[in-house]
């Protein structure tokens, strides 16, 4: 623990620096690779949604959630006699399966619950969801970003008063967001209105862990133009690593429950908002940590560094630098030692050029007058 609190230490004074700011076309470009990633998956792998949007009739299934049963309801399904599509069939816990399949009527689905039944299900339940609930969930979450998306811009304009930290701020949420639903595409996971929540939330995750780096940076830029230490972009980079440390703290204590709602709602409930919800925090929350870092302020700099005032500042940094670095280092002063190596007196001392010692109570010793001098008026008076 002495190790971690001494490396923030180092990190917030300076002393140990990591160039997020300098390297930024690096990190733009594994940001890109990322996205492409991404946006790969939504073309290879649409991402599925849930019966909430597509609408289709649900059945929970009474019967023990084993392989060999999820096989068994699912061809009781198909072999029902109706055109139930491609039926999703899934476990819910450790009592029920559900099976989602495509709209149907009333007669349809009564039949597909009669062949359930038949199959060796105890009880059968059904729940039919038209389109339109997913449709008005749908707009309501657009709506909702739109506005969440306005407000982001008004509160940071507003803050630092800065459009070019808005327009990060926007660039990494929007980098979040496609990251995030190219992991739902390419695992499969349906999308559901706890999908949308999850999406709603990493915004804010993100958003907040942003402006608390941007507030940093305005603390360490306040008066740049008449610093000569550091440029603007060395002060925001310092600003980064000051709150680096607290960014992955604080990533590391939220991903850690987050991860349990993610193994819990997977592997134990099989199905459910649960894991749909836990899945888009988990990506979010990481890929919002990395934007702060690695996007949001690096671009940030890149736009406020195409200011006259910045490169002017800049400019004077590097003079002042290249005067430093120009002027010859004085040299030291002689030293003459002895044969041991002990007097390390200036040479000026050692020929014998040192001050009259003090004499041992700290005074100064009275001077003897030459012998010629000495006691003349005194031989005559005697005599």
């Amino acid at each position: 623990m002495s190790r971690l609190a001494s490396f923030g230490q180092n990190l917030y004074t300076g002393r140990v620096s990591f160039d997020f700011v300098g390297r930024r076309m690096l990190w733009y470009t594994m940001s890109g690779v990322i996205v492409l990633a991404a946006a790969t998956g939504l073309l290879v792998r649409e991402p599925n949604p849930g019966i909430e949007f597509k609408g289709g009739v649900e059945f929970n299934v009474s019967i023990a959630p084993t392989d060999t049963n999820v096989e068994v309801v699912r061809d009781a399904t198909i072999d029902s006699g109706v055109d139930v599509g491609d039926p999703l069939v899934t476990t819910s816990g450790n009592e029920a399966v559900l099976v989602q399949t495509q709209p149907l009527e009333q007669a349809e689905a009564d039949q597909v619950a009669a062949a359930l039944e038949e199959a060796g299900a105890s009880d059968v339940s059904q729940e039919r969801i038209g389109p339109t609930f997913g449709a008005q969930i749908l707009n309501k979450a657009l709506l909702g970003l739109a506005v969440f998306l306005g407000l982001v811009v008004l509160f940071i304009w507003a803050y630092f008063r800065e459009w070019k930290m808005s327009v990060a701020a926007l660039v990494a949420l929007a980098h979040d967001v496609l990251i995030t639903v190219g992991v739902y595409a390419w695992s499969g996971f349906e999308v559901s209105p706890a999908t949308v929540t999850g999406f709603l939330t990493i915004l804010g995750f993100s958003l907040y862990d942003t402006v608390v780096v941007f507030d940093k940076v305005r603390e360490n830029t306040r008066a740049y133009s008449t610093n000569l230490s550091r440029t603007y972009a060395e002060q925001a980079n310092l600003a980064v690593n000051q709150t680096l440390v607290r960014s992955i703290n604080t990533t590391v204590a939220a991903l850690l429950p987050v991860l349990a709602l993610l193994v819990v709602g997977t592997v134990v409930l099989g199905t459910g908002p649960l894991k749909d919800l836990a899945l888009a925090l988990f990506v979010g929350m990481g890929a919002g940590t990395y934007s702060s870092i690695f996007i949001a302020t690096p671009l940030a700099v890149h736009l406020k560094e195409q200011e006259a005032g910045v490169k002017s500042q800049a400019q004077r940094v590097a003079a002042r630098r290249a005067r430093e670095s120009a002027q010859p280092e004085p040299e030291p002063e002689p030293v003459a030692a002895t044969a041991d190596g002990a007097d390390a007196r200036p040479a000026k001392q050692a020929a014998g050029h040192a001050p009259a010692r003090a004499g041992a109570a700290g005074r100064n010793q009275p001077q003897r007058k030459p012998r010629a001098k000495r006691g003349g008026s005194s031989r005559r008076s005697r005599r």
